[in-house]
């Protein structure tokens, strides 16, 4: 059985800013340009059934603006007449009125448990559609940014089911045949499940590919469903669509089409009751491993062989556990015997005395960890002084304990930590696991569209930007930018609602529910001579921050960032900030 590899993400130390100061707020204006919308956009409401948190992740806070990354400044949404609407931008001061380019055939209000309808920018010349009812469109657009040759033709529609939203979508072209791969999100009801609210998340990665040259039929060749508990912050098919890469806080797992759910449950009830392959105990000095016989065996029948780092124990000629130990032993005084009540206790000697092992072999989870009544009474009294009734029993003291009240918002994270996870497109297995511990997922952006969308997480104060490259398999994550202190800064502002970054790193956005936007511009040299009062020393650079404050009162439901502009959409309108004046 192959493992998955624990890998981890690395920092760029060059990227890091040590001594960086903070934002100045600037309070230079910023051009707004605003466009009245001829129909209001098809938003939809979350309804009653759809109470959970993960329903208001998935479809409360959707962004209903669509930004084409093939196309630079060119953003789309959907209006409640059904129609796709485009506005590409040359020129601030000549701008158009969005213009049509695609009408859905259905009538969208006729469906009562719909979603919002969502667009995915598949490649330069092809659109992934769904109309939030459950059917799945693919459509030739033509070169997109040439309104001559721009024709947007369904090539391939079906219904799949209950309604989902797309996630993400590639183009693909292997030996003449054309395929697309896209992901879709559905939150569905677990009548059987009677832990939690009974919804699961279900992503489908669905191929839709043209077999035979001649015609220019579609059809679907290859259907995957992974399951999990909570909606994935970040979910993508790598360029080559060979796998897949999710960062989530709940882990996915795939499921077999057609797969008894009854079964599942009696194949999770046996494991359950499965008895563990060995136990173990330890103190400070030493681990005792204990393996319960088979009937009848002798000496000859066991082989225990230790190396400094690795334990290989054979039963029979069977392998029975073979790994590497959590820490180093001590192999010239490690020993084994057999009881007499037919059990083989192994015994270790640490190399690091005193050292706690959380595991005996790395990544096994066949054994169960005996804890000793003594060990435990021990810790319990050493952990005794830090805990109390009172929140603060001695104030006079020099160093009072830790007051959770005085915690900042930006210091509390969630219990669970997240995991970013690579699948396998073949196998459908989990091959690498990155362990995210406090490195709270901010947002995701397409640097390149070539590429696989980039996630920033906040790593310290820091919100770092990293890009996927599926085929690096040693550095399979790059740390490409750094946004200096605004992981702590983006924790204060409670209303945010959307977070966005330049594809070229040179700012960073977020938008509240209403009306604010505030932008974060990377450091940039200065004009003037300033000089760092406390230390004495010239600054060469400064960070900007800038609010922007809409015309409006309707609340904000899409929001994009370009390199030179912000786009914010409302109801009823959609606004342009020009944030870089540099080409």
């Amino acid at each position: 059985m192959e493992v998955a590899a624990n890998c981890s993400l690395r920092v760029k130390r060059p990227l890091l800013d040590p001594r960086f100061e903070g934002y100045k707020l600037s309070l230079e204006p910023l051009p707004c340009y605003q466009l009245e919308l001829d129909a209001a956009v098809a938003e939809v409401k979350l309804r009653n059934d759809q109470y959970t948190l993960e329903h208001m992740h998935a479809f409360g806070m959707y962004n209903y603006l669509h930004s084409d990354s093939w196309y630079q400044d060119s953003v789309y949404y959907i209006d409640n007449l059904g129609r796709v609407m485009n506005l590409t931008v040359m020129l601030d001061t000549a701008l158009g009125k969005p213009r049509e380019v695609f009408r859905l055939p259905t009538d969208l209000t006729a469906c009562d448990n719909r979603l919002c309808a969502s667009v995915h920018f598949t490649s330069s010349t092809w659109v992934t559609l769904s109309d939030g009812t459950g059917r799945l469109y693919l459509i030739g657009t033509g070169e997109r940014g040439n309104s001559a040759s721009e024709k947007w033709e369904i090539m391939f529609n079906e219904e799949l089911g209950n309604p989902f939203i797309i996630i993400h979508s590639i183009s693909l072209m292997n030996a003449e045949e054309h395929s697309v791969t896209t992901l879709l999100l559905r939150i569905e009801k677990e009548e059987l499940d009677m832990k939690g609210s009974g919804f699961y998340v279900s992503l489908e990665w669905v191929t839709i590919s043209k077999k035979n040259k001649d015609t220019n039929k579609y059809e679907i060749i290859k259907h995957d469903t992974l399951r999990g508990k909570s909606v994935p912050h970040y979910a993508a098919i790598e360029p080559d669509g060979k796998g897949l890469m999710i960062v989530s806080y709940k882990s996915f797992t795939f499921v077999h089409t057609g797969q008894d759910l009854e079964e599942n449950k009696n194949e999770t009830m046996s494991e359950k009751i499965k008895e563990p392959l060995y136990y173990w105990q330890q103190t400070e000095d030493d681990l005792t491993v204990t393996v319960r016989l088979p009937e009848g065996s002798s000496k000859e029948d066991i082989q225990v062989q230790f190396l400094p780092e690795h334990i290989n124990i054979v039963l029979k000629g069977q392998r029975f556990l073979e790994g590497n130990l959590y820490s180093s032993i001590d192999q010239e005084s490690s020993t084994w015997i057999i009881k007499e009540n037919n059990s083989l206790e192994i015994f270790l000697t640490k190399k690091n005395e005193g050292l706690t092992w959380p595991e005996l072999v790395v990544g096994d989870k066949q054994g169960e960890f005996i804890r000793d009544s003594a060990q435990c009474a021990a810790i319990a009294e050493r952990l005794m002084h830090l805990t109390s009734e009172e929140l603060n029993p001695n104030p006079d003291k020099e160093k009072p304990p830790c007051n959770a009240q005085e915690l900042e918002e930006c210091d509390i994270f969630f219990e669970e930590s997240s995991s970013l996870c690579r699948f396998d497109g073949s196998t459908l297995k989990t091959t690498h696991v990155v362990n995210l511990g406090s490195n709270q997922y901010l947002f995701s952006v397409i640097v390149d569209p070539k590429e696989m969308p980039c996630f920033c997480l906040r790593h310290d104060v820091d919100a770092l930007l990293w890009q996927p490259h599926s085929s690096k398999q040693e550095d399979m994550w790059e740390h490409i930018a750094t946004f200096n202190a605004l992981g702590y800064v983006q924790a204060s502002k409670r209303d945010k609602k959307f977070f966005a970054c330049a594809p070229n790193y040179s700012y960073a956005a977020l938008c509240e529910c209403l009306r604010r936007v505030f932008i974060y511009r990377q450091p940039t040299p200065m004009s003037t001579v300033l000089y760092n009062r406390k230390e004495g020393r010239q600054v060469g650079q400064v960070a900007k921050q800038q609010v922007a404050s809409l015309e409006t009162n309707d609340p904000i439901l899409g929001f994009q960032a370009t390199n030179e502009r912000l786009f914010v959409l409302t109801t009823k309108n959609l606004f342009l900030i020009k944030v870089n004046t540099e080409n």
